[in-house]
């Protein structure tokens, strides 16, 4: 053999997929670019995931009245369902009825009564020298609601908010028809050897989900008519309409109690000063009765959520997802907890079941 003659490399190429050292690397590269790819997605696709989670949430609802119903007719789901959704749009549709002109010609008072005591509080805290005059006070506003980002942008327009209020109802009314169906789905995507785990920790979130509603709406309701009743014997303008807005903002734990407050003061004090400090004592008397005994009774039989963890959560979900993710930081809250608190679970019954082996096979 001449010495020009090439030597032939021995031991597979890095371009052959052959080479057990390119297929692990290759897998690792695969799951580094699928996570990258996934969380590029949950980007692009927040407000859509917001709305199915959303429809997630209301077909609890509706699967909770239906297993309420279930307790006392003997019927089947369809129709206990079809019991729930009429004597929903009946009491909506009533209320509307009875109240629907009053509150219409609320809400335009409250807005003229809000912006007089706006401009008031304003004026005063500028002659205070506490805020900037109203030219730079708008300024200001104009480059704060700039700021909001297309994550929140999307649910400024009322078709918007009525469209996605729609597909939230429709999604969770197919949910509440038939959720075994979908249930199933969900199971079939993970694997065979996981399945008996996930299976549980859904079913625990099903029944987070429901008990958490439901508190939610004892609480909204509770909340709602008390002050309802109290501004009214207060002769405080908009009682009604102030009502209205206290039980709807109760959906939102702080955040809403805290929003309820500085309108219900804010109209007290457009019709006088007693009205006012009425306006303040029933604030505070409806807010202390939820706090000390309502929501405490309703925690015991609900979710137990702390208060500071509720708030953080509802500060990064508002910052993360605009007023969607601010009505929806609960819900998504307690589901992470139950799948924490499972997964926790778990690795104690796995200890356990590590523990006794080892005990068996030393005989103890």
């Amino acid at each position: 053999m001449s010495d020009d003659t090439m030597e032939l490399v021995q031991g597979p190429s890095p371009n052959e997929l052959r080479d057990p050292l390119v297929r692990r690397e290759l897998k690792k590269a695969s799951v580094w670019i699928g996570l990258i790819c996934a969380v590029a997605l949950v980007v692009l696709l927040i407000q859509p995931l917001l709305i199915i989670f959303a429809g997630l949430v209301f077909a609890a609802m509706l699967d909770g009245g239906v297993r309420l119903l279930g307790r006392v007719l003997k019927i089947g789901r369809s129709w206990r369902l079809l019991i729930v959704v009429v004597g929903v749009l009946v009491f909506l549709v009533g209320t509307f009825y009875l109240t629907g002109v009053q509150v219409i010609e609320q809400v335009t008072q409250l807005q003229s009564t809000l912006t007089d005591q706006f401009n008031r509080v304003t004026e005063w805290l500028s002659r205070m020298g506490v805020m900037p005059g109203r030219s730079d006070l708008n300024s200001i506003l104009q480059q704060a609601m700039g700021s909001v980002g297309r994550l929140t942008s999307w649910v400024g327009t009322a078709a918007g908010a009525l469209t996605s209020l729609f597909m939230i109802m429709v999604i969770g009314l197919f949910l509440a028809m038939d959720p075994t169906i979908y249930q199933r789905g969900v199971q079939w995507m993970v694997p065979t050897t996981n399945r008996p785990e996930f299976a549980i920790t859904l079913d625990r979130m099903g029944q987070t989900m429901r008990r958490l509603l439901a508190g939610r709406l004892l609480g909204m309701a509770a909340e709602g008519v008390l002050t309802w009743i109290a501004l009214a014997i207060g002769g405080v303008p908009m009682a009604l309409l102030l009502g209205i807005i206290t039980g709807v903002l109760a959906f939102i734990p702080n955040i809403g109690a805290f929003v309820s407050g500085v309108l219900m003061v804010a109209v007290g004090f457009s019709g006088g000063y007693e009205t006012g400090i009425w306006a303040i004592a029933t604030y505070f008397i409806v807010q202390t009765f939820d706090g000390y005994v309502l929501i405490p009774m309703v925690a015991k039989r609900t979710v137990d959520l702390p208060p500071a963890l509720t708030l953080g959560a509802q500060i990064l979900a508002s910052a993360l997802f605009g007023v969607m993710g601010l009505a929806l930081a609960d819900p998504m809250t307690a589901m992470i907890k139950v799948a924490l608190e499972r997964s926790s679970e778990r690795t104690e019954e796995d200890d356990a079941e590590g523990a006794e082996g080892a005990a068996a096979a030393a005989g103890i």
